[in-house]
């Protein structure tokens, strides 16, 4: 048994734990993969690369708009694609070797499986097949998430891909299944459709991104559905591959249909690494596979710490990397390094990204959530296209939703669709934050005319 003052499972932002304060600490880290986590490899920043680059072929085919006549000449989707990666790639693998070199000599790299054989215990298993067994003083679980793959009849027996795939494939498909409905759908299905391939979405909900609020639920489906195949209410009854091409078997009510493409990507959401790694069965408490924590990021077995998409509902990056900046003091708090008290994270006001075409942007309640919470409620809604940007920009379909509560005036919750949404979004979180009112916010700052944050502005002078 090699022992250890910390064991880290996982080096996505659990890979930032280890600085100076812990130079004294002899320290294991744990990965099964690449370097750097979901979000370097496989997820937010390599999609949104992509995404980008969608975007710009959507502009370059809505340019008539503006009187401007052009075309796309060529989609090289290797140069797209190696665009991306040739960025990312030499990051994971430049993380892989610092660990490994001479500037951390404390730590010590495990490549392969790890799994929990008991509270503070792991046995690692190697691609080659040597086996390390580790114990920690302390232990925190950071292993993320994984694609949720259906149970399907047939899925298990073709080669479909996921988020974690789909983006390395040597060639653009002509046509693309894509079987979910959430944000990874959207996103991805945004992607091939912008860069030429024929999609088909298939969603099982009667509306794309249903945690949305619903007005901005219905829109976002109502705008997909004019560029891509859009099947809501859809259940997959069959899935298979004949070498060539896969199809897939729906029911739509009474009746019944089959489609078919030269990929299948399966974007049915992620759950939780919890199980892989033995949670459980070590006797670490766990709800709907998630890993139970306090505030603190305290599990049930002492010494045992988690956070991030092992451990929250919300997984995301922006709340991995907070969580982990608390967890790594609450740490030193514990052994006795420096003083408390331990840090939390407070969750409430976690904002959130779609970056489909168009974007979605959200943070707090949305309208049906606030009134099943009781509140009495103020909503406010402002097109883009009733302010000047809007007016530049062509833009008839976007609009900000904002829900606040109509005794103390404080937003609850703020929901944008169209272009920018991500960065308009951001001014209404610090409103939120730092408890202002809906009027503290129009009124007590000055906004740039005739910009985009027009829209904010607006929408809050509806209250």
């Amino acid at each position: 048994m090699l022992e250890f003052d910390l064991v880290i499972v996982g080096t996505g932002s659990g890979n930032s734990i280890p600085g100076p304060e812990f130079d004294g600490w002899r320290i294991a880290i744990v990965e099964k993969g690449v370097f750097g986590g979901t979000c370097l490899n496989v997820g937010c920043i390599p999609s949104k690369m992509f995404v980008y680059a969608a975007d710009v072929a959507e502009t370059i085919r809505g340019s008539a708009t503006y009187g401007i006549q052009s075309e796309i000449g060529l989609i090289d989707w290797p140069a797209i694609r190696d665009r991306v990666f040739a960025r990312i790639d030499p990051i994971a693998e430049g993380g892989e070797e610092y660990r490994l070199g001479d500037e951390c000599p404390n730590i010590t790299v495990f490549k392969g499986n790890g799994r929990l054989t008991g509270a503070k215990t792991l046995e690692v298993t190697g691609q080659d097949g040597q086996t390390w067994h580790l114990s920690g003083r302390h232990v925190v679980l950071g292993a993320g998430a994984r694609p949720f793959i259906p149970p399907y009849n047939g899925l298990a027996d073709v080669p479909f891909h996921t988020s974690d795939t789909i983006m390395r494939i040597d060639s653009l498909p002509q046509r693309l299944i894509v079987l979910g409905g959430g944000y990874i759908a959207a996103e991805l299905g945004h992607v091939f459709s912008a860069f030429g391939s024929d999609v088909t979405l298939v969603n099982r909900g009667e509306r794309l991104l249903r945690r949305e609020d619903d007005e901005v639920s219905e829109r976002f489906t109502e705008l997909m559905s004019r560029r891509i195949n859009v099947l809501c209410d859809s259940e997959v009854t069959n899935v298979g591959y004949d070498g060539e091409q896969f199809w897939v078997e729906i029911r739509q009510g009474d009746s019944f249909d089959a489609i078919y493409a030269d990929q299948l990507l399966v974007a049915a959401g992620r759950v939780p690494n919890s199980d892989q790694i033995g949670a459980f069965d070590a006797g670490i408490a766990c709800t709907e596979g998630r890993v139970e924590v306090d505030e603190y990021f305290r599990t049930s077995v002492d010494g045992v710490w988690a956070f991030g998409d092992i451990s929250n509902s919300h997984q995301l990056k922006h709340l991995a990397n907070a969580e982990v900046k608390a967890l790594r003091l609450n740490l030193l708090v514990e052994e006795g390094q420096i003083e408390g008290p331990m840090r939390s994270v407070d969750d409430r006001f976690v904002p959130h990204a779609v970056f489909g075409y168009p974007q979605v942007a959200s943070v707090g309640l949305t309208e049906s959530e606030g009134r099943a919470q009781g509140h009495e409620l103020l909503v406010s809604t402002q097109e883009y296209a009733g302010t000047a940007y809007g007016w530049a920009m062509e833009e008839s379909e976007s609009f900000c939703k904002l829900i606040a509560d109509a005794q103390t005036r404080k937003l609850l919750g703020a929901h944008i669709i169209g272009p920018q949404a991500s960065t308009l979004i951001q001014q209404l979180i610090q409103g939120m934050e730092f408890g202002q009112t809906v009027d503290q916010m129009a009124e007590q700052q000055f906004y740039i005319h005739p910009a985009l944050t027009e829209v904010i502005e607006n929408a809050l002078l509806g209250f």
